[in-house]
């Protein structure tokens, strides 16, 4: 079934870290594909899957620089993806289906944030191409490996950056109105969110289950595309961005600002946590699932877990990208 947006009281917390939430879990033969699994989050991300035991394939642009990442991570395999890129997307996945593996884990992490205006070789938004309509078709292409697992879930990580801006169907490529980058961010974000609830539809009786997620506020490479008056803002600077939290800003003391190892917690729970069986579509936040926004409880917007919404920017994606399930 697909739960609301209830919390579990899952007994995890802002604090909780990659370590506490995948205690217990064994992924021995399981197979995982994290995007941007090689910096950051995704490298928290990578490290925790194979940890437990799992193989952790990697999709990455630089190949040379994501081994030189993964260097030390047992059973870790990288293959070139470009997201902007139809055809490397297409050639990565069919590679994979080709292997003849199960896909256990689809952990979709890469992404980018307040870019200048920049668009892939269609002509879309570059922030909703690489953050949503590359995962999506990347989730299309490999959806017979994650129906052979017979039990597999895909995590869309999102952002509480989704409650800038909804998706506008009307021009999601911004080529009516100017251009912004965080409402193109936010918007992206949005997406990541919807998507999750519209591929757990799809999925539920083939045994996949979608989440989406919030990793909380933290900073990584993400941020390399801001100002260093942007970065001010957030009490940091452009020497210090990765991986720091400002003074007096931790998670769970009075701050939104978590570590790497804490960011990439709830994701991990949504990959592995026993506590989710026979739920999905739902998003989650500090490795619990999160409330609908309220002023006493921020969690996801309205318009990020609206099925209605959900299925109309399926319906998007498929325009868009000409792939369809089936």
């Amino acid at each position: 079934m697909t739960r609301p947006q209830t919390p579990l009281n899952s007994g995890f917390g802002p604090q909780s870290t990659a370590v506490e939430v995948m205690r217990g879990i064994n992924l021995t033969g399981k197979v995982a594909i994290v995007t941007g699994g090689a910096s950051g989050l995704g490298l928290q991300t990578s490290q925790a899957l194979s940890a437990a035991g799992a193989t952790v394939i990697v999709p990455a642009r630089d190949g040379v620089k994501a081994r030189q990442a993964l260097a030390g991570v047992d059973r870790a395999e990288v293959y070139p993806l470009d997201l902007l890129d139809p055809q490397s997307i297409d050639a990565f996945a069919h590679g994979f289906i080709r292997s003849g593996r199960p896909l256990h884990l689809l952990i979709n992490s890469a992404g980018v944030m307040a870019t200048d205006l920049a668009r892939d070789r269609r002509g879309y938004e570059a922030q909703f191409s690489a953050n949503h309509l590359g995962h999506y078709q990347l989730a299309v292409r490999l959806w017979p490996a994650l129906q052979q697992a017979r039990g597999a879930r895909v995590v869309a990580v999102s952002s509480g950056g989704h409650r800038i801006a909804a998706v506008d169907f009307e021009d999601p490529n911004f080529l009516q109105r100017p251009y912004e980058k965080w409402t193109a961010y936010g918007q992206s974000k949005s997406a990541n969110a919807l998507f999750a609830l519209a591929l757990d539809r799809r999925g539920e009786a083939f045994g996949i289950r979608a989440f989406s997620v919030h990793p909380g506020t933290v900073l990584t490479d993400l941020a390399r595309h801001l100002s260093e008056a942007e970065l001010d803002s957030f009490g940091v600077s452009k020497a210090t961005a990765h991986g720091s939290i400002p003074e007096g800003q931790a998670a769970g003391e009075g701050g939104d600002y978590k570590t790497l190892e804490q960011g990439a917690a709830t994701a991990l729970w949504c990959a592995t946590s026993p506590q989710l069986q026979g739920l999905g579509g739902v998003y989650c936040l500090d490795a619990d699932i999160a409330p609908i926004d309220s002023p006493d409880a921020p969690g996801v917007a309205t318009w990020a877990c609206d099925e209605v919404l959900a299925e109309r920017l399926w319906a998007l994606s498929e325009q868009l990208t000409g792939v369809r399930l089936g």
